[in-house]
């Protein structure tokens, strides 16, 4: 039973990839650039946070004057009114937001605040209610300390960590993603390299 788990597991790895195996180095560079671009998200949080705040209220504009264009379109449908409410209200909140990224940030950095100490009170009340039943019950209840924390300290230095808490969220993704993308395309090279002696 083992061996032919073994045989399926070393399956994998040539037909995972796909064309990826050839491709490989696109994944790598765009890996390579993700994490120079969140290093420099380190050094720039303040920039990095205005950047994607604006993006976000372009987003939210853009979108709702699609749903704004759609909800034209469809006469006679009963909702029609609250899709264009819906839609006008995603374009105040998307010009709100580009015209003032920085009070959009204080704002958004506050839900956030608010959502880590809500996930870590969860997180914590799953752990208790894990224990006993799984080994690693703790490591919930540490997950969600950290949260309750993170959200405490957010809120503690708020306004003046809506400058940088957004941006610094970024760069942290942006580098663990680059990490991620490296990992996936030296699979694929070794998949790639193993792909004439398997055939």
């Amino acid at each position: 039973m083992s061996n032919n788990n073994e045989s399926a597991l070393a399956a994998i790895p040539g037909t995972a990839f796909g064309a990826l195996k050839k491709n490989w180095g696109w994944l790598l560079a765009l890996g390579l650039v993700s994490i120079a671009l969140g290093t420099l998200g380190f050094y720039r949080a303040f920039a990095f946070t205005l950047t994607s705040v604006w993006f976000f209220g372009v987003l939210l504009l853009v979108g709702g004057m699609f749903q704004l264009a759609h909800a034209v379109t469809c006469k006679g449908w009963k909702s029609m009114l609250w899709h264009v409410l819906i839609a006008l209200l995603y374009v105040a909140a998307g010009i709100d937001i580009i015209a003032d990224p920085v009070r959009a940030s204080a704002v958004l950095t506050l839900v956030l605040a608010g959502i880590l100490i809500a996930v870590g009170l969860f997180r914590i009340v799953m752990a208790f209610q894990l224990r006993g039943a799984v080994e690693g019950w703790y490591w919930s209840l540490l997950s969600g300390l950290v949260s309750i924390v993170l959200g405490g300290m957010i809120i503690a230095r708020w306004p003046d960590s809506s400058l940088w808490v957004i941006g610094l969220f970024v760069a942290i993704e942006l580098v663990f993603n680059g990490w991620a993308m490296i990992f996936v395309a030296l699979a694929a090279r070794k998949a790639a390299q193993q792909e004439p002696a398997d055939a």
